[in-house]
């Protein structure tokens, strides 16, 4: 059913932002298979074909030390995300392996209230079913900013 599977695909990208946006970091990597693959490279170098990240884990575990590491290594301004995403496409389906592409912005809140655009792109997913639930195999994040302002401490 091409609409569920559009439903189920929305409902874990919604899930994805929701755990970043209101801050339950530690159910992010749950979103994963255990074997998965989460990239943020810019634009500029996904055009070339070279493979430097600016963030990349290639399993849940990974992404689990990211989070702790956040929680309790890392020393940044606190923040706030807000994501917005659009044109959320299913492209295709093979062999089990959903394939996905969306846009997004993402809006960047200090403290003190100011709000700024802190970085646009696309997403390249490919989402499995495990179970009755779908988790991203993989989750590139192809960022459209060459130069982000500010460190980079939590997941785009």
């Amino acid at each position: 059913e091409p609409m569920a599977l559009r439903y189920a695909v929305e409902e874990l990208l919604y899930a994805y932002v929701e755990c970043i946006d209101e801050d339950r970091l530690e159910a992010w990597p749950d979103l994963f298979t255990e074997r998965g693959n989460y990239q943020l490279i810019s634009r500029e170098n996904a055009d070339r074909g070279l493979s430097l990240s600016l963030l990349s884990g290639d399993s849940r575990k990974m992404l689990v030390d990211r989070v702790v590491a956040l929680r309790q290594a890392n020393i940044y301004a606190p923040h706030f995300y807000r994501h917005l995403l659009s044109n959320i496409r299913v492209q295709g389906v093979e062999g089990g392996v959903v394939r996905v592409k969306s846009n997004y912005v993402v809006i960047q809140t200090h403290l003190d209230g100011a709000s700024a655009i802190f970085s646009t792109g696309c997403s390249l997913d490919e989402v499995v079913a495990e179970g009755e639930q779908l988790h991203f195999r993989s989750r590139r994040i192809i960022f459209d900013t060459y130069r982000i302002k500010n460190l980079l401490a939590t997941p785009v």
